[in-house]
């Protein structure tokens, strides 16, 4: 449930399919809380749309957040949704600040869940101080591979990971339920290069070219 194109072009694919015939949460619907109090550019109703609408139908709560992280702001929040933050008044100036940073930490070692998306340059200078948090390294360019880019786009900057290539991890958010939801192809465009700490679990990898 992403967004087509590239840049000041990118808008969210409103035709995508977002149902889902078995969903996790039936009786019970975690809160699952989407950032837009950080000059996001991925909001729930922009071009997060199909992801909102996807997670809403596996039985998630899904809800804005509009305020500082805080102890309170987070408070009865299951997964918090952080998608390409950039900082003010500058795009690279940090998007949080260390009183931020502490509150979302604390409340991970809470049990808090956090998907921090971040994009290619400047997003990964806005968010670096959150991720490092976590231990995280941020390229904070561009990456491209032409030995693994879409042949139908000729962009050295629009990759694709296979199972068949070795470039995609193994962890339950990949491998699903069953084979039905298992994922064998992922493609994406203009993203920069990560790095995770000893012990994680990379879902993309990057070759050697």
């Amino acid at each position: 449930a992403g967004c087509g194109g590239g840049g000041s072009r990118a808008k969210p694919d409103l035709g995508f399919d977002t149902s889902v015939k078995a969903p996790t949460f039936v009786t019970v619907h975690p809160s699952l809380v989407i950032d837009e109090a950080h000059n996001n550019v991925h909001t729930r109703d922009g071009r997060f749309a199909p992801f909102a609408q996807l997670v809403a139908s596996d039985g998630y709560e899904v809800r804005v957040n509009r305020e500082p992280f805080a102890a309170s702001s987070l408070r009865g929040t299951a997964i918090l949704v952080v998608a390409s933050p950039k900082g003010l008044p500058s795009d690279t100036d940090p998007a949080f600040t260390d009183a931020e940073c502490t509150a979302v930490q604390a409340w991970v070692a809470r049990g808090g869940a956090l998907l921090l998306v971040t994009d290619h340059a400047p997003i990964g200078t806005a968010t670096e101080g959150l991720a490092r948090r976590f231990g995280i390294d941020m390229g904070k360019g561009e990456v491209q591979d032409p030995q693994h880019a879409a042949p139908e786009g000729r962009n050295p900057a629009q990759l694709v990971f296979t199972r068949d290539d070795g470039l995609i991890g193994h962890h339950p958010i990949l491998e699903g339920r069953g084979p039905t939801e298992r994922v064998a192809r992922v493609m994406t465009f203009t993203g920069q290069s990560l790095r995770g700490p000893t012990g994680s679990a990379p879902l993309l990898l990057l070759s050697d070219t």
